[in-house]
This record gives C-alpha cells, sequence and structure tokens, in this order.
C-alpha cells in the first residue's frame, strides 16, 4: 500500500507520517505541488531520517540525492515532456496514468504506475473516471510495469481493485480527510494483508 502526502498542509502532518511508517507504511509519495524546493526541503527534513528510503519525490527531483531519496515521480505531463531519463538510472522511478492505452505504452524504465481514478475521488470533488477502469485493465498489456490503483479507495472497496488485477492501492483522501487516519490505514492494511496471506 502506497500513501500520497495531501496537497496541502495538514495538522500534525508530520507526526502522522512517522506514525504511519510505524504501523508498516512502505512507500510515502510526496506531493506538495505548491512547495517551494526550499518548502519541500524544510518538509522532508522533518520526517524521520530512517524513513527516507521510502518516500517518493514528485517535485524539485533535483534535490531527492541531498537527502538519500532514491524514488522519483513524474505527473503524465511531465513524464511525456521528459525526452531522456537514462540519467536518472540510479533512481527508481514511478509515473501517472489516467488511461490503460497510456499505461501500456509506458516504457519499461518505471517500476509502477498510479492509474486513476478508479473509484469517484475522496479528497477531488466531482472528479471520477470517464470509463472503467476495472473493464479497462482487461487489455493490460504492460507487465513489466506495476499497475497501481489511485482514486477514492478506501477500506470500504479496496478489495475490489486488488481482487481485479490491480498489483497495488495508493491511498490519500482514505487517510487525510479522516479524523482519525491511523485507523483507517490500519483497517485498510488489514484488509489488504487478509487478501496476501
Amino acid at each position: 500500500m502506497i500513501v500520497i502526502t495531501n496537497p496541502s498542509a495538514v495538522a500534525d502532518e508530520i507526526g502522522i507520517i512517522d506514525s504511519l511508517f510505524e504501523e508498516g507504511l512502505s512507500l510515502l509519495h510526496i506531493r506538495k505541488p505548491n512547495f517551494s524546493e526550499v518548502e519541500t526541503a524544510k518538509f522532508i527534513h522533518q520526517i524521520k531520517h530512517q524513513y527516507r528510503e521510502n518516500l517518493v519525490l514528485h517535485h524539485h527531483h533535483q534535490i531527492a540525492a541531498d537527502f538519500g531519496i532514491n524514488r522519483i515521480h513524474f505527473s503524465e505531463t511531465e513524464r511525456k515532456k521528459m525526452i531522456n531519463f537514462t540519467e536518472l538510472s540510479d533512481f527508481v522511478l514511478s509515473t501517472s496514468t489516467h488511461s490503460i492505452e497510456d499505461f501500456n505504452a509506458l516504457k519499461n524504465i518505471f517500476e509502477y504506475a498510479f492509474l486513476s481514478p478508479a473509484f469517484p475521488s475522496i479528497s477531488k470533488k466531482n472528479y471520477s473516471s470517464q470509463t472503467n477502469l476495472f473493464e479497462a485493465i482487461k487489455q493490460r498489456e504492460n507487465f513489466n510495469t506495476k499497475i497501481v490503483a489511485l482514486g477514492g479507495i478506501y477500506s470500504g472497496n479496496i478489495e475490489q481493485p486488488l481482487q481485479n488485477g490491480f498489483d497495488n492501492v495508493a491511498l490519500l483522501g482514505t487517510i487525510w480527510n479522516s479524523p482519525n487516519p491511523i485507523k483507517n490505514f490500519k483497517l485498510c492494511q488489514k484488509i489488504v494483508l487478509s487478501l496476501s496471506a
């Protein structure tokens, strides 16, 4: 299971992040689109040092190495602009896609890619897919890149993507729009672990 940060600041965000890692979170995507390079660096500085290898940077990729972060993420727009990925061979790369056609067309350099939105979004109002991704995934041809469901996932529907061809799930709204993010994370984690048992 992957967690993506809320785009804007959240009360006790760093405390919640450290608790998520203590509960066994494997990867945290730092997605703060409005943060400057300095703000991003300050944010990373606050996260416990031992979790740096579990961080994925969405913006200001140039500072990743300074923090010992070896994972970087490309939005769909950035990926399409990027011509030469060879200089990033030291990094584990991930990206975002919004159709199975885009996912199938990915180069083998990406470890995984988000395909979204799987369900109507919790964090973005009126954001849902025009196509049924559970039908679309049947046309999957790319098995070199893991496919991660994102969008509207919470404990009540987390089983569906994992039982219908997705390799993993990413959580955002169910964590950050909740009065009890850790409880929600643990509930989702319990369901995911029961599926792989």
